[in-house]
Order: structure tokens, then C-alpha cells, then sequence
């Protein structure tokens, strides 16, 4: 592959991530992640393996309303079948109740991902995911609500 289909493709995967999330296929992040991908999202999220990362997004997803996460400014680095990308991130998260919604009851984030990728067999794969928060509004809670 030339670089700019490498990039091409490094793109696709970052886009493929939050379209997973956003849709909630998990499937798809079986075309992200790694099988033993380290999931870095500071202290008190960090996991090894993609089953474990999965079912840790889930846990934050599964129990909130509509979501979307956007990205840009992406910066890619290239060197073989290895690269490092980063993007910036704002993810908006709606409250799974109805009425909560519609009362404005959100939570939201901007950040950067940074990745650090191999291209394999089966194309590009992240082994390493950081994701770095720069700041949040709204009520945290949104995410994993207590009943």
C-alpha cells in the first residue's frame, strides 16, 4: 500500500471505532482492536484485551441514551507495518431516559485519542489505545446510572 492508502486506511479504523460505539455493533471493534489491545483511558480504566476493553465501553454505553462521538484533527505517523495516530475527540452522551433527554440531562467530553498500530494479515489493527480528556459538562452519571 502506498502511504496515502495506509493513512486511508489508519482513518477508516479511527472512524470504524466510533461507529461502534455510536450504533453499539461491538462487533466492529473486533476491525479496531487488537486481540491483546492495552486500553489505557487514565487510572481507573485501563484494561488489557479486547474482550476486556469491549466489555468495559459497554458498561459505560449499554447504560446510557444516544451517543456521538466525533472526531478530527488527525495526525498520522507512519513507519512500515507500524504507525501512531492521533485525533481529537468530542463525545456527547444523552441520558437513556426519555424524559431526561428531553429535559437537557447529558454528559459530554472532548479529549484526544492516541493510538499505536500494526498492520497485520487482516489490516490495521490498534495494540495500544490512550484516551486522554481535556474536559467535560454535564453529569458524569449519564454513563453508569445508579438505580
Amino acid at each position: 500500500m502506498s502511504e496515502a492508502e495506509d493513512r486511508l486506511a489508519i482513518v477508516a479504523l479511527l472512524d470504524r471505532y466510533t461507529e461502534a460505539l455510536d450504533t453499539r455493533r461491538w462487533e466492529l471493534l473486533d476491525e479496531v482492536f487488537d486481540p491483546d489491545v492495552v486500553f489505557d483511558f487514565g487510572p481507573d480504566w485501563q484494561t488489557r484485551g479486547r474482550g476486556a476493553a469491549v466489555e468495559r465501553i459497554r458498561a459505560a454505553l449499554d447504560a446510557c441514551g444516544p451517543t456521538q462521538h466525533l472526531q478530527g484533527n488527525h495526525r498520522i505517523e507512519i513507519e512500515g507495518d507500524r504507525a501512531r495516530s492521533r485525533v481529537y475527540v468530542r463525545a456527547f452522551h444523552a441520558a437513556a431516559d426519555p424524559a431526561e433527554r428531553a429535559a437537557g440531562r447529558f454528559y459530554e467530553m472532548a479529549g484526544e485519542y492516541r493510538d499505536e498500530l500494526r498492520r497485520g494479515s487482516d489490516g490495521w489493527r490498534s495494540l495500544r489505545r490512550v484516551g486522554r480528556m481535556r474536559f467535560e459538562v454535564g453529569d458524569r452519571e449519564v454513563l453508569a446510572p445508579k438505580h
